[in-house]
This record gives structure tokens, C-alpha cells and sequence, in this order.
């Protein structure tokens, strides 16, 4: 009998959900979109309006918040700091890689994009992969994509710490055990931004961006004016490197000096990509901004189809600045296996020696934003699920506070990215951390598998629109997108470093992933069987 009450009331859950589901996409085809125009006679594409029934976000985010917020997640604290090991791996060639894989994730977006533009009402593309895939897929992808979501955020937490330590100690002022102060102080800053409300968070991302694209844009021109002048450094101490940097000069010739697409072998190239892939990790973050803002289907186009040009631009500008200033065979490991940072050498060989700390200063900022952006990821994927589950605990994460952001879900997930520190401090946690964490990123290529094909379920049902943000010749691209996504997740079986974060990836898409089908479909079962003995 209880199990019968148990199985009942989910059933009565469920069908109120599926109520609000029918209100928000089965309003009359005769709606007009957001931005006012009218849509063709007996056209699938519902106003924004009448999809926002449902909605309890604020729409706050202007165009602006939105290009910047995109601009800035393609930009992290990888091209900063990451990038020198990523030439040293196989020189100009990288090049071509950082293009290839951003264009695969333009392909994403793409698909991302035109299932978001029929229903921008929602909060996170994930739900497409529930709406599409069945329930048992989007428990997995929901969750799964949460927790790594935290797991990042725990380790940029610690970032932010260390480079904040780094910075001053550049003006000889030692801050290391202020370590978790600043750690709390950095959180607690940024969780208060995403609280007040979507428009302060967009503000902030703004500046953040600003700073950041600031940055590079000053060192693509001061290397075109070395390139120009034909300027000669002299050897140097740079700082972050344990030798003496050579002498050399500006010049497109040190971009094609000894070019091979493979200088240091075929295994080094194929590492290259996951470095590369890594780098654009959470690119597809504007498509949870959709449901705060304003004229979605005015923004959302913009920011995806300008994706490729700020890649070209931030990301292969900046490499192939660094390269004719830096020959590529200068790019050698420290002896603890670091790497100095590319923007570091430029500003330093143009006689800049306080490069260092402006830098690390920018490296701060880069990681704040990541940080930042987590936060508000994390708690618009951990409000849907609880909105969504029939657990009435996590039924009261799932509420808008009156500022109409998700506050409870937020505090939820950024308690869970303090607990950082005292993990970190636990030497039988931490390198279990560390594993999960390394593997969180490796689970991210499940989720944008998954999103694909979503995609391709949307393509072939009744709710796709042919006068949306259709994705072009979409059986190829979908279809190359994923193998190359399956490419990328073979390429970790081949270190020793990542093997590791691979097996573990597989063993939760086996376990996790396999425990979230196997519910659905006995859940289905037991409301089915509800259903009949009700009748």
C-alpha cells in the first residue's frame, strides 16, 4: 500500500510537470516572437512571452552582458599560463589545433544554439538532453554535469588563491598562510555578485572580459611594433624561468624557422588536442544565460556565430604573436616540468620587467571569472534538478528568491566549493580530489556527446522549426562533431597523465549513468503499474 501512495504521488508529480511543459510548448503557433516580428501562418516558433509562463528567472542581461559573457569564456587562465606548454608540444602546428577544435565547438554551439532559440525559456541546454533522450539520460547528464561543475570550481577556487599569492609575492610580500583567507574572501565576494542580481552578475563578467581582452589585445600590438622595428632583445631572466632566456629577435621568421606539424613526434600532436580541448571547456556556458536575457533570439545568434571570430582573434592572434617574438624552440620546461608564461616573456623581452606582476593581475582576474561564471552555472543546473525532482528536501533548493535568482542553489553549490581547502589538506582526500577533479573534465565530453545527440532527436520530431537558428548541413557537422569528441576522450588513454581521469570517466558513465536508467525505467514500471491498479 505504501509503495502503491509512494508511486502514486510521483505519478501526480509528474503530471504536473508534464502540465507546466504542455503550458510552455504547446501555446497557440499564432504567438508573435520577442523582438516583435510576426512569424509566418502555422510556424511552430512561440513568442518568448508564452514560453516565459513557466520561467521565474528576470531577463537582465543586456547584449552586451551576453557578447562579453561569451568573449570571456573563451578566455581563461590557459592562454596565459597554459599556452607555452601547449607550443612547446608541437610548435606553430598548434595553431591549426586551437582552430580544428574551435571550430568542433562552434559546431556545438551550433546545435546548442538552434535547440535554445525554439525554447529560450530555459535554463540549461541539459534539459534537451531529458526532453529528447528520456529521463534516465537527463538524470545522468544533470547531475553529472553539476558535480563537475563543483569540482571545477573547487579547483579554481584554489587557483585564484595561488595566483593571488603570486602577485604579491612579485613585490616581495609573502601571503602564504592567508591561503584560505583568501580563498573565503574571493568566494564569499563572488557569491554575493551572483545573489544581488543577473544584471550585477553580467556587469562583472563584463569587466572581467574587458580586463582580460585588454590584456591581449596589448600584447598582439606591442609584437606587431617589435615585428615592425625589427627589435633585438638581449638574453634574459625571466621571470618564472629557472635559466637564461637567449637573445634573439622580432620576426615572422621565427613562426616558420624548422616548421613540422609533429616536431617532437605524432604522440605529442595528438596530446595537443586535449590540451586545446580543455582550454575551450564551458564555451557552451551562453547557453545558460538564454532564460535571463533580454530578446533572446536577437542575442543568442550573435553570440554564437561570433564565436569563431573570437577565437581566431584572442586565441590564434596571441599564439602567433607570442611565436614571432619567442622562437617556438625556446618553449623548454622548467625542471619541476612548469612552464614560464608566454605573455610574461613578450611584455619582459619589450623591456617591460613589472610584466610580471600586470600578468598575474590579469591571471587573477581570469580566474575570478571562471570562478564567477561556476557559481552561476552550478546553481541554475542545481535549481532545475531540484525543481524538477519529486523530493520535496530538494524541492526547496529549487526556489527564486525575490531578487528572481536561484539563491538557495547557489549558496548550496559554493558551500560545497569551500570544502576545497579542507580536502586539499587531507592527504588521503586529496588524491582522490585530484582524480575526480581531473576526470570531471573528461566527463564534459559525455555531456557535449549527449547534447549532440539531443540535437539530432530535435532535427527529426515535430518540434523542430526550419524558421529558427537552424544549424547548417547538420547530419555532417553533428555527426563530425561527435567523432571527434570520442577522438579527444581516446587521446587521454595514451599519458600516463590523464589515463587515469579516462578510466575513472568511464566508470562513471558506467555506473552513475547505468544506476540512472535502470530508475527511470523501474520508476516507469511502478507509475505504470500505479496508473492501471488505480483504473
Amino acid at each position: 500500500m505504501i509503495q502503491f501512495e509512494l508511486a502514486l504521488n510521483e505519478c501526480r508529480s509528474r503530471r504536473e510537470q508534464g502540465r507546466a511543459a504542455e503550458k510552455r510548448n504547446e501555446i497557440s503557433m499564432a504567438d508573435t516572437n520577442a523582438n516583435g516580428n510576426a512569424q509566418q501562418s502555422g510556424s511552430k516558433l512561440k513568442s518568448v512571452e508564452s514560453l516565459d509562463q513557466t520561467n521565474a528567472m528576470e531577463r537582465g542581461l543586456s547584449n552586451r552582458h551576453v557578447q562579453f559573457i561569451a568573449i570571456g569564456g573563451t578566455i581563461g587562465t590557459g592562454l596565459f599560463l597554459g599556452s607555452g606548454k601547449s607550443i612547446s608540444l608541437t610548435g606553430p602546428s598548434i595553431v591549426f589545433v586551437y582552430i580544428l577544435v574551435g571550430v568542433i565547438m562552434f559546431f556545438l554551439m551550433r546545435a546548442i544554439g538552434e535547440m535554445m532559440y525554439r525554447d529560450p525559456s530555459q535554463h540549461t541546454f541539459i534539459n534537451f538532453i531529458t526532453r529528447y533522450l528520456g529521463n534516465g539520460w537527463g538524470h545522468f547528464a544533470g547531475w553529472t554535469y553539476w558535480a563537475a561543475l563543483v569540482l571545477l570550481g573547487m579547483t579554481e577556487i584554489t587557483a585564484v588563491s595561488t595566483y593571488f599569492i603570486t602577485f604579491f609575492d612579485t613585490f616581495g610580500i609573502d601571503l602564504t598562510h592567508w591561503k584560505w583567507l583568501i580563498e573565503l574572501c574571493f568566494l564569499v565576494s563572488l557569491v554575493s555578485v551572483n545573489l544581488i542580481a543577473v544584471k550585477v552578475f553580467g556587469e562583472v563578467e563584463f569587466w572581467f572580459s574587458m580586463i582580460k581582452i585588454t590584456l591581449i589585445g596589448a600584447m598582439i600590438v606591442t609584437a606587431v611594433v617589435m615585428i615592425v622595428i625589427g627589435y633585438q632583445y638581449p638574453a634574459a631572466r625571466i621571470h618564472g624561468v629557472d635559466h637564461v632566456s637567449p637573445a634573439g629577435h622580432a620576426g615572422l621568421d621565427n613562426l616558420f624557422a624548422g616548421f613540422s606539424f609533429a616536431p617532437n613526434g605524432w604522440m605529442a600532436f595528438l596530446m595537443s588536442f586535449q590540451m586545446v580541448f580543455f582550454a575551450y571547456e564551458l564555451l557552451e556556458f551562453v547557453g545558460v544565460t538564454v532564460s535571463e536575457t533580454k530578446n533572446p533570439r536577437e542575442v543568442l545568434p550573435k553570440a554564437v556565430n561570433e564565436i569563431i571570430v573570437r577565437v581566431l582573434i584572442f586565441y590564434v592572434g596571441a599564439l602567433v604573436a607570442i611565436m614571432c617574438i619567442v622562437p617556438w624552440t625556446s618553449f623548454k620546461p622548467n625542471e619541476d616540468g612548469s612552464f614560464a608564461s608566454p605573455f610574461i616573456m613578450v611584455f619582459q623581452y619589450a623591456g617591460l620587467n613589472w610584466a610580471s606582476a600586470l600578468v598575474f593581475f590579469v591571471v587573477i582576474t581570469a580566474a575570478s571569472s571562471s570562478l564567477n561564471s561556476l557559481l552561476y552555472s552550478a546553481g541554475r543546473h542545481l535549481y532545475q534538478l531540484a525543481e524538477e525532482s519529486p523530493s520535496p528536501m530538494l524541492n526547496k533548493i529549487g526556489q527564486v528568491s525575490d531578487r528572481k535568482v536561484p539563491a538557495r542553489a547557489i549558496l548550496v553549490s559554493a558551500v560545497l566549493i569551500l570544502l576545497s581547502p579542507i580536502v586539499n589538506a587531507i592527504p588521503g582526500v586529496s588524491g582522490a580530489f585530484v582524480l575526480f577533479s581531473s576526470a570531471s573534465s573528461a566527463v564534459f565530453l559525455f555531456i557535449y556527446i549527449l547534447t549532440l545527440v539531443a540535437h539530432r532527436k530535435y532535427r527529426r520530431s515535430d518540434d523542430f522549426i526550419p524558421d529558427g537558428f537552424v544549424m547548417p548541413v547538420w547530419k555532417v557537422l553533428n555527426t563530425v562533431a561527435i567523432a571527434f569528441f570520442v577522438f579527444i576522450y581516446l587521446t587521454l588513454f595514451l599519458a600516463d597523465d590523464t589515463r587515469n581521469s579516462a578510466i575513472a570517466g568511464l566508470v562513471w558513465l558506467i555506473g552513475f549513468g547505468g544506476f540512472s536508467l535502470l530508475r527511470e525505467r523501474y520508476r516507469s514500471r511502478d507509475l505504470k503499474a500505479a496508473l492501471e491498479h488505480k483504473e
